[in-house]
């Protein structure tokens, strides 16, 4: 099985799919017989413990359904994977010969606990995928897998579940697309897989994140399954049969991220000089609107004026949204780059009053 699991590991695309929550023997031997029956599924996953916010509310099955999901590899050859918060959980899943362990969002959000888990994986040979915290936090993500890295573990690999976004409605959990990409960038060569099911909340919007997620260069996909899933004790609404598991990704466009032709390498180049050329004229162009709002700065405090101006900024803004609309840019991007600009001149000018 080690060899299986180290292939399920190097796999690309790597995918992990299986039910929210471990229910009966019955549902999750199903499931993943199901799910086997595929020919799609790499990793099998259930949920053993679930942390939930309120007490009262199911908090996964616990312990015991560990040998269920011992039982579901024997009958399927596949690997398993179950999230882990403590000590304790380590242990047990270890015993009962879980292949994968992962971290998750609410565990890696409290260094406490990620701490704990590591000190738990001490000595031991299992790969651990860390799910991003709940808060947009990279720094909280990046002390997970430094904890885990420093406890000798050698395979670690994230999953991207989105964050929690006040005012968020299309998703349960906003994507944040930027954070995953600047997580990835630092942590070149490191496996990160996609988990659409968390981030859409519901089913009908699964495939085009996962696709997305794809596009963007993701090694793979977790994607929660159920043999019933709107009679699913947790999370009903994000689940997916096992035979609509497999039409999904079969449905996929499984892109590479880079291709052997020279004519195509020649190609590729040739455009992205183009953008170095580009941008290298927008940092021109950027330096000299700060030397501008320097001089701003200096007639603001020569006049003892304030440095922002509200009515200036949002004149700034609408010119801003109508040119951009004209040029097929998103209000979204233009509000982020003008921000960004206009925090920037801020700083200027307030070292100018400084001065």
């Amino acid at each position: 099985m080690k060899e299986k699991v180290q292939a399920a590991w190097n796999k690309r695309p790597l995918v992990i799919s299986g039910p929210c929550s471990a229910e009966t023997e019955e549902q999750l031997v199903a499931t993943a017989q199901q799910l086997a029956a595929t020919g799609k599924v790499d990793i099998l996953r259930a949920g053993i413990w679930k942390p939930r916010t309120k007490p009262g509310m199911f908090e996964g099955i616990g312990a015991k359904g560990l040998p269920w999901l011992q039982k579901a590899k024997e009958l399927t050859g596949l690997p398993t994977a179950a999230e882990v918060a403590t000590a304790k959980q380590v242990e047990d899943a270890l015993t009962f010969d879980v292949d994968v362990l992962w971290i998750g969002a609410r565990t890696t959000v409290n260094p406490f606990s990620v701490q704990e888990v590591a000190d738990a994986l001490r000595g031991v040979d299992v790969p651990v995928l860390i799910k991003n915290p709940i808060n947009p936090d990279l720094e909280l993500w990046s002390g997970a897998v430094e904890r885990v890295a420093r406890a000798g573990i050698k395979q670690i690999g994230l999953i991207h579940r989105g964050f929690s976004s006040y005012g968020n409605t299309e998703y349960r959990n906003a994507p944040m697309w930027h954070l995953a990409i600047e997580m990835k960038r630092r942590n070149p060569g490191m496996l990160i897989v996609n988990d659409p099911s968390h981030i859409c909340g519901r089913r009908d919007i699964l495939q085009e994140t996962a696709q997305r997620a794809i596009d963007l260069d993701f090694d793979g996909v977790m994607i929660e399954s159920h043999i019933d899933p709107d009679k699913a004790w947790s999370d009903a609404k994000q689940q997916v049969t096992p035979e609509r598991l497999g039409e999904m990704i079969s449905s996929i466009i499984w892109r590479k991220e880079d291709v052997a032709s020279e004519e195509y390498h020649a190609a590729l180049e040739k455009l992205r000089q183009q953008i170095n050329h580009l941008d290298d004229e927008l940092m021109q162009i950027i330096g000299q609107r700060m030397k501008i709002a320097e001089s701003i700065g200096q007639y603001k405090k020569d006049n003892n004026i304030t440095i922002l101006q509200t009515n200036r900024w949002n004149e700034i803004l609408e010119r801003a949204y109508r040119e951009g609309e004209r040029k097929g840019l998103s209000k979204e991007f233009i509000t982020k780059y003008f921000d960004a600009v206009h925090m920037e001149s801020i700083n200027h000018q307030k070292k100018v009053l400084d001065s």
